[in-house]
């Protein structure tokens, strides 16, 4: 990541953008203890990242110490997504399996599409 800085959002979430890179995450320093990706037709950074942010936390917000971390990277062929973050605590092993399921589930992918815009 380069040429952008952190900010911080009302809700106390972390955000990078540099025009290409949008990163939302919870705390920082960012460590991706874990983390899955993908890549998706091109569309809004900010909505996507967002929406795949709240998607991981329904489905971790169990996990002790978790803390979500989601990055969009522009590109010629769509954007690419890493989902995942830091865990504090003892990570089951099946936790980057569920995140890459979560990341190719079809019907999740379709409502990322429709939340944050086909370009």
């Amino acid at each position: 990541m380069r040429d952008g800085s952190w900010s911080s959002d009302k809700r106390g979430w972390h955000i990078w953008d540099d025009g290409t890179t949008f990163v939302l995450a919870r705390r920082l320093p960012i460590a991706w203890d874990v983390a899955a990706e993908t890549r998706l037709p091109d569309m809004g950074r900010r909505r996507l990242a967002h929406a795949v942010r709240q998607d991981l936390w329904r489905m971790l917000q169990r996990l002790r110490g978790f803390a979500p971390i989601v990055s969009v990277t522009r590109g010629p062929q769509g954007v690419a997504v890493r989902a995942g973050g830091a865990v504090a605590g003892r990570m089951p092993t099946d936790v980057p399996g569920r995140i890459a399921a979560m990341l190719a589930d079809p019907a999740t992918r379709a409502a990322w599409l429709k939340s944050a815009g086909h370009r």
